[in-house]
């Protein structure tokens, strides 16, 4: 016999792996993937939540951090998706701001528009997976900027987004404190 208690952290870490397939599978700028994604569990999702901690305790983030590294706790599985900033060489353009991707190029730290808009696109399919098996889910700018500080995606990954996901009789993610 098996009871859905059991089967519910299996089947989101499954969801889990197909949000990392359409996220991949995402139509990317130029034909580049400059994305990177991970899954993390238990103790990875223990230490990003103590990161997040530390983040407000040091007076650098404001409450909605801390509250959010509560709320992750109650995930068995956090997808994190990210981007590298690189430009795409592309002329003319300018998307970015910049007059050109040379220009853009002597700001490393600034992403290229299609670093952001390829994220977008990748994390809009990969939340869409979760949706489609009615797991619970959150996109948190919270919970990438802790990885990113952590340097889980590595450190060319500048912007990252955390999805935690949950599947209760209530969504964990909305109606916080």
């Amino acid at each position: 016999m098996i009871s859905e208690s059991n089967l519910r952290d299996e089947v989101i870490i499954d969801v889990a792996k197909k949000m990392s397939v359409a996220a991949e599978t995402a139509p990317k700028g130029h034909g580049r993937d400059n994305t990177v994604s991970k899954i993390l569990l238990g103790d990875e999702i223990r230490r990003l939540s103590d990161h997040l901690k530390e983040m407000h305790k040091a007076g650098r983030t404001p409450d909605f951090f801390a509250r959010d590294a509560e709320n992750i706790l109650q995930a068995p599985a956090v997808f994190l998706i990210g981007t590298k900033v690189r430009s795409m060489g592309l002329s003319p353009c300018g998307n970015c701001g910049f007059a050109n991707c040379e220009e853009k190029n002597r700001h490393p730290e600034v992403p290229c528009a299609f670093n952001t808009g390829d994220l977008g696109i990748a994390l809009g399919s990969a939340v869409s997976v979760a949706m489609d098996h009615r797991v619970d889910n959150r996109i948190m700018y919270t919970v990438g900027i802790a990885a990113r500080e952590m340097g889980i995606l590595g450190e060319d990954v500048k912007v990252i987004y955390g999805v935690p996901l949950s599947s209760s009789k209530k969504n964990p993610f909305f109606d916080r404190r």
